[in-house]
């Protein structure tokens, strides 16, 4: 009698933690996709309830893994399991997102248009025409306008607002000075 041996067996392995650790210690590939397969999800949820948008919170997940990947002989079974390691890599990951520069801008930014002066008058979410900074900032020269709106509205560094304008540094500073000084004379008449 022949025996049929079918092309594809289910892997149903299951490790143990110690063997798991062992596996992913040894830069085994079996190892890390059984862990990611096994603990994707439950550290997913804990970025996702970090980290928004959606796209920012999957990479987020694919770079504690290979945080995770890269540093497990730093892994100590004595001090936690490895499910609570993994979830302090993950979580001190999601914090550092969070507290990036370029993570707040785009929160900050998220809801204000390519060009505050001209988008967001039509804008009902937002109330800025209430208290009459449109009109104030419109009073000012052009390129002062330009310059408020990357530093103040856009969130833009002197040295950022230099490169996007082709600017010295030097001139940015005095025209933001020189901005502040007639918003001033502006607000008080």
């Amino acid at each position: 009698m022949i025996e049929i041996i079918p092309l594809y067996l289910p892997l149903s392995t299951k490790y143990s933690e110690n063997e798991l650790v062992l596996l992913l210690q040894n830069k085994d590939e079996k190892g890390y996709s059984y862990l990611y397969d096994n603990y994707s999800g439950a550290l997913y949820s804990v970025v996702r309830q970090m980290i928004s948008p959606e796209e920012s919170a999957a990479d987020a997940l694919q770079e504690s893994f290979l945080k995770i990947w890269k540093n497990i002989h730093l892994y100590d079974p004595n001090k936690s399991k490895l499910f609570t390691w993994m979830l302090h890599i993950t979580r001190n990951y999601c914090i550092d997102i969070i507290r990036s520069k370029d993570y707040k801008n785009e929160k900050q930014n998220q809801h204000l248009e390519n060009d505050v002066f001209n988008d967001v008058r039509d804008a009902t979410s937002l109330s800025v025409d209430h208290i009459g900074i449109i009109k104030v900032l419109q009073q000012l020269k052009e390129e002062y306008k330009t310059i408020i709106n990357l530093a103040y509205l856009k969130g833009y560094t002197h040295e950022e607002i230099s490169k996007e304008l082709n600017l010295p540094l030097g001139t940015i500073k005095t025209r933001i000075r020189n901005a502040m000084i007639e918003l001033r004379t502006i607000l008080k008449a």
